[in-house]
């Protein structure tokens, strides 16, 4: 039997199939129960910017981590990282996470600061 992380997986390895196809720079989000992480990669996977709670630049004034306004911090600090960055347009790689909650909340912030996907 599959477990829940290996459907995830096999979910994100289809989605990053296609953006590779696409040949587009990739957003890529990861949640814990903790934290959210967001990353750029360009076609290499080497990290252009990246942007998560942990940083203390992101998370301070927060109530917690691990909700929807920890997510949005995160697609504004990483939308201003692309924009200092020079870029513009990216492929939204939620990494087999459902587009719902946190994940949604981040890619809406990151649209609102300038990243088209």
């Amino acid at each position: 039997m599959i477990n829940k992380n290996a459907q995830r997986l096999r979910r994100a390895v289809r989605a990053r199939a296609k953006i590779h196809e696409l040949k587009m720079l990739r957003l890529s989000v990861h949640r814990t129960s903790q934290h959210i992480y967001a990353q750029i990669f360009d076609r290499d996977s080497k990290v252009l910017a990246a942007a998560s709670t942990v940083q203390k630049s992101v998370s301070e004034g927060l109530k917690g981590t691990s909700n929807i306004a920890a997510a949005a911090a995160v697609g504004k600090a990483i939308a201003e990282k692309a924009k200092a960055a020079g870029i513009k347009q990216v492929a939204f790689d939620r990494s087999g996470f459902k587009y719902h909650g946190r994940v949604k909340a981040l890619a809406d912030a990151a649209r609102e600061h300038g990243l088209e996907f």
